[in-house]
Formats: structure tokens, C-alpha cells, sequence
């Protein structure tokens, strides 16, 4: 097996820019497990393909407002990721800057915040928070959902909203478990109803 043969064609237009109206609109491709047959369906009819006993697991990572756009004390400019948090006024961040900034020198970021560069940890950078909010409240306060790079807008309210699945719990994830955005209450409710058992796990997404 050669990656090639993962390469294929996909036309910028057809990338969605917005959610539908509803989570469950989207389509479901059904892949038949003993037969190998394929076929076009849509995601409400996932409480069809799952039986009573069966045990469906899903990931409740929450996803933070993860994305800090901001400026060097030099001037420059600079985009910060949350990546990990790593103590309350620590995390290890990805960085983007025209020129790699040096320890010691400060980050002014969102519309207010500030923190030090400590220093690299592999391909991140660790940054140390100033003020008293701890990490978690600076990113609520000053950050913004950190959408994918291919959707080209800024992240706005309804972002906020949609890019979470309904039962995000707790907070960690920088991308969201995709597969999960489909699921809405009506959904898993007629799971329940059918005796399909529902488990919750938390695995934090991270940009990679």
C-alpha cells in the first residue's frame, strides 16, 4: 500500500463553509461489514443500523476557545494554539510568527492578555500566562474557537455552538471529534428507547 493511494481530488466548493440547519441532516455512508456493500443513506438512520444490547461510545471532550491572535513586544505579529495546558498559568502552545520569538520576550494577545515565552518543548512553544486568571478563563475571556484551516471565515456565535457535540462535558479538545457533530438529543433519546447502552469516554483532540 502506497500514501498515494490516499491522494484524491476535492474542489475547494465542495468543502462546506457552514453546518446544515440541523446536525442530523447530513448524510451516512453505510458500509455493510460482511458484504462490502456501500450505500448512500442519511445519519438519522444510524437508529436502524444499531440493535438493542449493541454499545455505542462517545468522546464528551469539550473544545476551548483554543485560538489567540495577538503581537510580539517587538511588534510583530503572532498566532498562538493551545495545544496543552499545562499548570494554571502554563500551557505548551503551537506558534506562528514571521520570525521565531526569543525567551523572555512577551506575547500580547486577544484584548488584553499577556504571557512570557519560557522557552520550545519539541515542536511547541511553552508560554507562561500573566494576571490571575488561571489558563482556562484567559481562553474563555480573550480566545476564539479554533476552526479548521479550511473553513474560511471567523469563528462568530453559531461556530461556538456547532463545533461542540451535544454532550461536550470537559474542557481540553483544540478540534472537535467530528464524528460526533451529527448526533443530536432526538437521536440518541430513540438510541436509549431502543436498548442501545451509550458510554462516555474523554479523549482530548488535539490539532494534529
Amino acid at each position: 500500500m502506497r500514501l498515494d493511494d490516499f491522494h484524491y481530488d476535492l474542489p475547494p466548493e465542495l468543502i462546506a463553509q457552514a453546518p446544515a440547519a440541523a446536525r442530523s441532516a447530513s448524510r451516512l455512508l453505510h458500509l455493510d461489514g460482511t458484504t462490502g456493500a456501500l450505500r448512500d443513506s442519511l445519519f438519522p438512520d444510524i437508529v436502524k443500523l444499531l440493535d438493542a444490547g449493541d454499545l455505542l461510545v462517545i468522546n464528551d471532550t469539550r473544545v476551548i476557545k483554543a485560538r489567540l491572535l495577538g503581537r510580539k513586544d517587538s511588534g510583530g505579529r503572532v498566532e498562538v494554539l493551545v495545544e496543552r495546558v499545562t499548570g494554571l498559568h502554563e500551557a505548551d502552545v503551537q506558534l506562528r510568527a514571521s520570525h521565531a520569538p526569543k525567551a523572555g520576550s512577551r506575547l500580547l494577545l486577544g484584548d488584553g492578555a499577556e504571557a512570557e515565552v519560557l522557552g520550545r518543548r519539541g515542536e511547541l512553544w511553552q508560554l507562561r500566562f500573566a494576571g490571575d486568571d488561571d489558563v482556562w478563563a484567559l481562553l474563555e475571556r480573550h480566545g476564539a474557537v479554533p476552526l479548521p484551516p479550511y473553513i474560511g471565515h471567523k469563528p462568530d456565535a453559531d461556530d461556538e455552538a456547532r463545533y461542540q457535540t451535544v454532550y461536550a462535558k470537559n474542557p481540553g479538545a483544540v478540534a472537535a471529534p467530528t464524528a460526533g457533530l451529527h448526533f443530536d438529543d432526538a437521536i440518541l433519546a430513540a438510541l436509549r428507547a431502543k436498548g442501545v447502552g451509550i458510554a462516555t469516554l474523554t479523549l482530548h483532540v488535539g490539532a494534529g
